[in-house]
C-alpha cells in the first residue's frame, strides 16, 4: 500500500491533451481523477454516481437545465446522480479534480466517440 504524497500540479503538468481524464489515486470505492478542458463537453448524467467536480486553475460553467453554475478556482461543484449536466471551460484552459465512483463512466448515460473505458493511472 502507497501512502506517497500526490503533488496535483505536477500531475496536470504531466499531460497536455483535454477531456481525458487520467487517475490519480483512490479513495474506499472511489477514484480521484485530474483532467484538462477546453469548449464544451456533451449533456449526460449518471444513473447511480455523484461526482464532485474541484476547479484547480480557470473557471467551469457548469450547464443545468434549470440554470447554469459557474464555478471559480479552488470552488467546487457536486453532481447528484440523475442530474443531466455539460461541463464548459469558461477559460483557454480548465483544470479539474474529480471525485467520483470507480464505475462512473465520462459521458455518463451515453456510449458514443467521446467515451472512455480504460483510464490512465499518473
Amino acid at each position: 500500500m502507497s501512502m506517497d504524497k500526490v503533488n496535483i500540479l505536477e500531475k496536470f503538468r504531466s499531460f497536455d491533451d483535454f477531456w481525458n481524464p487520467r487517475i490519480a489515486g483512490e479513495l474506499n470505492d472511489a477514484q480521484i481523477k485530474l483532467v484538462k478542458i477546453r469548449g464544451e463537453f456533451i449533456w449526460h448524467h449518471h444513473d447511480r454516481e455523484d461526482e464532485l467536480f474541484l476547479v484547480v486553475k480557470g473557471r467551469l460553467l457548469m450547464q443545468l437545465r434549470n440554470g447554469n453554475v459557474t464555478v471559480d478556482e479552488g470552488e467546487f461543484i457536486i453532481i447528484p446522480k440523475g442530474v443531466e449536466h455539460c461541463p464548459k471551460s469558461l477559460s483557454e484552459e480548465t483544470h479539474i479534480l474529480l471525485m467520483e465512483p470507480k464505475t462512473t463512466l465520462n459521458t455518463g448515460n451515453l456510449r458514443n466517440e467521446h467515451t472512455l473505458t480504460a483510464l490512465e493511472r499518473i
